[in-house]
């Protein structure tokens, strides 16, 4: 068995080497002349996270190098941590804490974030952040519970702790350590003991020990019952314990648990929910069935799935769990360190990766650096553009990539070069409205330096735009005024200038914004729809703009016929849609729409529309009313089925209705144009004097076209009539015949309606000679057989 327990915990090997280590970091010396040739201002160790225990001393490393003379300073929280007796900066940069401690009264507790800080000539920069707690131990808040088992089964114990550092967490049999090395006890660093294949020896009083450098804590105790041992009947397998879902950092080790019971005694696997293989490579199986994963990296995220088989059989039971590893951020591309002309612009880019996903921000000499102005971010803050640089923008850029994992930085330095006798910002820059798309720039040459300048850069942005929008227009060295044109109306634009040398660019001039002038706004496209025989849809696209501008949308209409117009209609510039009803079927209406602002109206957009082709689709397709039967039977399913049956009826009937009728009124058209026409001659003869000959038909296409579009006007306006009778009407002898379909219904000795059509041509209009050419006689039927 177990060896007897100490009489008390060891102390931590942590403990016994703090002093030496503290030694070692005061004997460090600072970094010498010859490293900080090495790099202009760089950090080689930075401080990491560390639990301090209340009355011990704790170290923060820190170590730079860069051209002397360099300032190493601390930051606590953000502030600057001031010099006092409960702390010493050590040669080499680190951090002495005398004695950690807590906040109590006026003390203030050592716990925080804390920076290391240093400084030369060409600027500052900062280390990642360190979080730096104190040791603490909880209470057990799940103790572990008693348990009766059958001999050659499985019993299982439970505790949890909190605690930083994480505690250990060890076993105690009648108070004395379990026996690690017996196979059949297995147990897990998240505070769990296994017993598999229970003997009656295994009974007991159980206990869970947690220790960190904090504290010893004991649980209370759990009786563990073994009795006789089982029936050995048949169990189908089950598992009592599967995988938790864990949150992980890299590096760390996984336990996912998984506890199976049955008779024969099951056969557990593991697998991953996405197909991928676990592999080989750090994975062990702890126990019966216990998946252990040492160094987990992300790769290693995914949904993890334990079965439980009974042997020979594909009976199986399964439980799975969700495994999540993070990455703290690390750099896959560092920021370079560039030498820069004034007046140009300077880029950084710097690339993190991490899981979670990184966010990037940017310090100039240990400032947050946020995009306006000159700095533009993009990328997601993975690439800074500084344009125009000057002086001031010379400085040590630090790119800070920051997870719930960790944070890391990297920095690099811009040297501004300026070159001697560059001329400086060009002179009284002035920005005068031309029109509502013209602004005219103008300007004087630099006081100095000015023999070297071959030309001017005009930088042109919307006032409410960032500055990533702006852009830029050349212009000679011999003309001081430019004319920006494409400008959008009633809109602000701001304008500076810089003047270019071969060597380079002077500084920007003061910038000056001017607003170019209003104007009214342009017609806007609208379209007209008939929602039925008295009513129509307008429908167009809005303009917020208008409203800003305290416009909106003017609507009239009117019969066409008709001298006066009803409306305007006021409407808002959001507007994009209105309806007219109660209207005269019969009629032809003119709609009219404009937009205005406060520099006066635009031009409208006319439609005309008539509403006789939808009340006649109104009249032959009259809506059939599908519900009807359903409404009255919505108290009965029999009463639902029959109304459904009855409606598809319905439509099928409506359908075939309109496909017949349509394809009848075709044919009888056909029929009459053919009763009516010319005796036919030979076929040379006919193809000659069929609508009005073929010969020239190419010549004929012009012609024909402009013919169509009179009988859509004549559709749309009716001719005029004098005294009721409708006039007379030119018709070219070389248009071809037109047909207009007319479709009622008559009864003549009681059979069913027939469709009449009457087919109108240049050889059947009537004439004064012959009044009645092209009439039907009484008694006949447009070319239907006689009875």
């Amino acid at each position: 068995m177990a060896a007897p327990r100490a009489a008390s915990p060891r102390r931590p090997l942590r403990l016994r080497l703090r002093p030496l280590l503290l030694l070692l970091l005061l004997l460090l010396p600072a970094p010498s002349q010859g490293l900080g040739r090495a790099a202009e201002l760089a950090f080689t160790v930075e401080p990491s996270d560390d639990v301090g225990v209340p009355g011990q001393p704790i170290v923060l490393g820190c170590k730079v190098e860069g051209t002397p003379p360099l300032r190493v300073t601390w930051r606590k929280n953000g502030a600057e941590l001031p010099d006092n007796s409960h702390t010493t900066l050590l040669a080499n940069g680190s951090l002495l804490i005398h004695h950690f401690r807590l906040e109590r009264g006026a003390s203030p507790s050592d716990e925080g974030d804390y920076e290391c800080v240093a400084q030369n000539r060409f600027g500052l920069v900062v280390s990642r952040k360190a979080r730096i707690q104190a040791a603490t131990m909880s209470d057990f808040h799940v103790h572990p519970q008693a348990t009766v088992g059958e001999e050659g089964g499985v019993a299982r114990f439970q505790c949890q702790i909190h605690g930083l550092p994480k505690p250990l967490i060890t076993w105690e049999k009648n108070r004395v350590p379990i026996d690690t090395d017996n196979e059949r006890y297995t147990l897990l660093p998240k505070g769990v003991l296994q017993i598999t294949g229970l003997r009656a020896e295994d009974s007991g009083v159980f206990h869970c020990v947690a220790s960190n450098i904090a504290s010893v804590r004991v649980s209370h105790g759990a009786r563990l019952t073994v009795s006789g041992s089982g029936s050995g009947a048949y169990k189908e397998p089950m598992i009592l314990v599967g995988p938790e879902n864990l949150t992980l950092t890299v590096h760390q080790t996984a336990v996912l648990e998984c506890v199976a019971t049955g008779n024969p005694r099951p056969i557990v696997s593991w697998s991953r929910l996405d197909g991928r293989p676990i592999g080989v490579e750090g994975i062990q199986v702890l126990g019966t069935g216990n998946l252990i994963i040492s160094d987990v990296s992300v790769q290693h995220s995914g949904v993890y799935v334990c079965a439980a088989n009974r042997p020979g059989t594909r009976v199986r039971r399964t439980a799975q769990g969700r495994l999540v590893v993070q990455a703290p951020a690390e750099f896959v591309q560092h920021p370079q360190s560039i030498s820069r002309p004034a007046g140009t612009t300077a880029m950084f880019t710097c690339q993190a990766q991490g899981e979670p996903p990184p966010h990037v921000t940017w310090l100039k000499n240990g400032q947050v650096l946020g995009a306006g102005g000159h700095v533009r971010l993009k990328n997601n803050n993975s690439t800074l553009t500084i344009s125009g640089i000057g002086p001031e923008d010379e400085a040590i850029y630090q790119c800070m990539a920051e997870n719930s994992a960790g944070s890391s930085q990297a920095s690099a330095r811009l040297t501004v070069l300026w070159a001697e006798g560059l001329p400086g910002p060009p002179c009284n820059v002035r920005a005068v409205s031309v029109s509502s798309t013209e602004v005219r720039v103008s300007w004087s040459e630099p006081l100095a330096n000015t023999k070297e300048i071959i030309g001017y850069v005009l930088h042109i942005r919307k006032a409410a735009d960032p500055p990533q929008l702006e852009y830029q227009e050349a212009v000679s060295k011999s003309t001081f005024q430019h004319l920006v044109s494409d400008l959008e109306p009633s809109t602000a634009y701001t304008f500076y200038i810089k003047a270019y040398t071969p060597r380079g660019a002077s500084l920007a001039s003061v910038p000056t914004l001017a607003s170019t002038l209003g104007e009214a706004p342009a017609p806007p496209p609208l379209s007209v729809r008939a929602l039925s025989g008295n009513s129509l849809q307008l429908l167009w696209e809005p303009w917020p703009r208008l409203v800003q501008r305290e416009g909106g949308f003017k609507l009239f209409y009117r019969p066409a016929s008709r001298g006066s117009f009803t409306g305007p209609i006021l409407l808002p510039g959001t507007a994009s849609s209105y309806n007219l009803s109660q209207l005269d079927p019969s009629m032809v209406y003119e709609v009219k729409l404009l937009a205005y602002n406060q520099h006066g109206e635009g031009n409208a957009t006319v439609r005309f529309v008539s509403l006789r082709g939808a009340s006649e689709r109104t009249a032959l397709s009259p809506p059939c009313d599908c519900r009807k039967e359903e409404a009255t039977n919505q108290t009965s399913t029999t009463g639902i089925v029959i109304g459904i049956h009855i409606g598809v009826t319905c439509i099928i009937f409506c359908v075939l209705f309109l496909l017949f009728g349509q394809r009848g009124r075709v044919l009888l058209c056909k029929d009459v144009e053919n009763q009516l026409s010319p005796p036919q001659g030979p076929r040379s003869q006919r193809d000659l004097a069929l609508n009005g000959g073929r010969q020239g038909e190419r010549s004929q296409l012009g012609r024909e076209e402009k013919h169509v579009d009179a009988k859509e006007l004549e559709q749309l306006f009716p001719p005029t009539t004098v005294g009721g009778q409708p006039g007379p009407q030119p018709m070219d002898p070389a248009a071809p015949a037109l047909c207009e379909e007319s479709q009622f219904f008559s009864l003549v000795d009681g059979r069913t309606p027939e469709a009449r059509a009457l087919c109108v041509g240049p050889e059947a209009a009537p004439s004064p000679q012959n009044p009645g050419r092209g009439l039907l006689q009484e008694g006949q039927t447009a070319g239907l057989p006689q009875p």
